[in-house]
């Protein structure tokens, strides 16, 4: 069931920091989604390609779905049709088979990197060292994939109760944000930094974030039939 009451709270504060929702619909059915839609949500966020591949086609077609679930090369044909941004690109490998699909279907998909900040090695995303070999030694390779539109970075933190360590995992990654603002290029205009979620996206907001995903706050505790 759709937290209304919260969604109509929290859109107004969002809006006046220049913070955009995702909605994180995964697991949540299409009749919920369609609620939260109804209310005037365009932007939700799914984790598995064939449950994305199975909402999108039974939902309003002006909704912009963000996968930020990790993804599998292989798999990323079945999104690219549709797809308005895909925020954990964790490898060089992915942005190239991204761009791939991208030609293919005549358009231009954003995308988000993935940077892995939290102390739980389950995490996925580049490091620094990674960072730096894309931004430096690997950039021209970058240049060239030019189906795609590198908006940004996006981070999760550590599952924990200690936010002054979510926190300094937040500032951690807004540092290396700005590090890499100065190097827009044509397919690198970094404007967007997605951190925080349902536990964390007040610390998250105060510490730069402009995208936040919350998905249990608006949809309940998932449920998971896998």
């Amino acid at each position: 069931m759709v937290n209304k009451e919260f969604y109509k709270k929290i859109i107004p504060e969002l809006s006046s920091q220049n913070v955009q929702l995702v909605a994180v619909s995964k697991t949540k059915s299409v009749e919920d989604i369609k609620e939260l839609y109804d209310l005037g949500q365009r932007d939700f966020g799914e984790n598995y390609v064939q449950e994305l591949v199975e909402k999108q086609v039974k939902l309003p077609e002006d909704i912009r779905w963000h996968f930020i679930g990790h993804l599998q090369s292989n798999k990323v044909k079945y999104i690219a049709p549709f797809v308005h941004l895909i925020q954990s690109v964790d490898s060089l490998k992915l942005l190239k088979e991204i761009n791939k699909q991208a030609v293919r279907h005549n358009r231009e998909i954003q995308c988000l990197l993935q940077v892995h900040i939290a102390e739980e090695e389950t995490k996925f995303g580049f490091d620094e060292s990674e960072l730096e070999r894309i931004f430096n030694t690997n950039l021209n390779e970058l240049h060239e994939l030019k189906n795609i539109l590198v908006g940004g970075l996006m981070g999760i933190a550590s599952l924990t109760e200690d936010e002054n360590n979510v926190r300094t995992e937040f500032k951690k990654l807004k540092s290396i944000f700005d590090k890499y603002s100065q190097l827009q290029t044509l397919n690198y205009k970094p404007e967007t930094l997605s951190i925080g979620m349902s536990s964390d996206y007040k610390i998250a907001i105060e510490e730069g974030s402009n995208m936040v995903r919350i998905g249990s706050l608006l949809f309940g505790a998932r449920i998971y039939n896998k």
